[in-house]
């Protein structure tokens, strides 16, 4: 038989086997054949709204030996990697920037692998092939968002430019329970959490964990409620369905966790999170009224006490928000590897991402020096 690898551009996940495709994606639920899949036919990331898969497959005869979630793009919008002066400056310059290739999670800034690969080998075949894709179709660039370490060594090998940003993520110290990991805060920290929560109870509202099948359609159905007025009240239509949340919870159940905030049992606020191995990654929340102090309970204090209870050694709490570390969430970088066509254009991109990344280094002392634990905690050496 013959093993030589080929490749391929797929534009239905539905033709690559979802068992092939989970044995390389691992244990992060949002590369996850169905939630992938859900994505798409439910109408959320697809053609019609900018994002058109074209999946590039790396055979080895009938295995997949590697893969890249990958899209073509007529926009920027759901990334949380900025490129739009990038993209004003080809326009000044009467150039092409959309369509882009983009390989991401839509509308989801996690961390995680993009060069889905059975090892080394296939890892840089994919980088390479990725360049060769983009050049054959002419497109101005080509971009990978939040790849994990390992993708990050293929990528530079490859030639891509790198770019560096921040999130605000919390490691698990080994604390014995929440009251432990308070105990490891500073104390203006500690005290102002404790005040907050006071405020949350003070208006009568208690907290309920779910997961996987304990949450039900009305719990769903009230999330998605609150998912929805959050957009709203930003100005902006949601980018996910309801369907899309049914959808992905009915394939992937344990992957959902959902915190609610109740009054006399009755849901007031909710927060969804998923969960992968051995991390809880925050996502989307939103209240029917607003209490002090609720937002900050609903979706730190409470998803870090779940990781706590069950072991998660990681919360990664979403894209920016320097307002996170008070509650416990350290700064973290996270990279972005480009392509970009034009010669011209790549050079001065690289010059601005020189400059970026002294500012981003700048920051992150600036942030670490400021932490909201007490000096000499594990949790303190970031």
């Amino acid at each position: 038989m013959d093993s030589s690898p080929r490749l391929t551009i797929e534009t239905d996940l539905s033709r690559i086997d979802a068992r092939q495709w989970d044995a390389l994606a691992g244990d992060q639920p949002f590369l996850r054949h169905a939630f992938l899949r859900a994505m798409h036919e439910t109408g959320c990331a697809s053609p019609r709204t900018g994002w058109s898969p074209h999946y590039l497959a790396l055979w080895r005869g009938q295995t997949l030996a590697g893969a890249v979630p990958l899209y073509l793009k007529s926009h920027s919008r759901g990334e949380y990697v900025f490129d739009h002066a990038w993209a004003d400056a080809f326009e000044r310059y009467g150039l092409r920037y959309y369509p882009k290739l983009l390989s991401a999670v839509p509308f989801t800034p996690v961390t995680g692998p993009r060069l889905l690969a059975a090892g080394p080998d296939e890892r840089a075949a994919l980088a390479r092939a990725l360049i060769a894709f983009a050049e054959e179709i002419g497109v101005s660039s080509l971009h990978l968002l939040f790849p994990s370490d390992t993708d990050m060594r293929a990528l530079r090998e490859a030639g891509f430019l790198v770019r560096e940003s921040v999130q605000f993520h919390w490691r698990n110290a080994g604390h014995a329970d929440f009251d432990a990991f308070l105990a490891s805060m500073s104390h203006d920290k500690r005290k102002k959490i404790r005040q907050d929560r006071k405020k949350v109870a003070a208006a009568g509202l208690r907290h309920r964990w779910l997961r996987g099948d304990a949450i039900g359609a009305d719990e769903l159905d009230f999330f998605y409620q609150c998912y929805r007025t959050t957009y709203f009240q930003h100005g902006n239509p949601p980018y996910l369905s309801a369907d899309f949340f049914h959808r992905a919870h009915r394939d992937q159940p344990d992957a959902f966790v959902l915190i609610l905030a109740e009054r006399d049992g009755a849901p007031v606020a909710a927060a969804l999170n998923l969960a992968g191995g051995d991390a809880l990654y925050g996502r989307y929340w939103g209240a029917t009224e607003y209490v002090p102090g609720l937002h900050f309970e609903t979706c730190y204090m409470q998803a870090i006490a779940y990781c706590i209870a069950h072991g998660f050694a990681r919360f990664e709490g979403g894209a920016q928000g320097e307002h996170k570390m008070a509650r416990g969430l350290l700064p973290t970088p996270t990279w972005s590897a480009h392509w970009v066509a034009d010669p011209r254009f790549a050079d001065a991109i690289q010059r601005f991402l020189d400059e970026e990344t002294t500012a981003v280094e700048g920051y992150l002392d600036e942030l670490e020096a400021h932490t909201p634990f007490k000096q000499n905690t594990p949790d303190s050496a970031g």
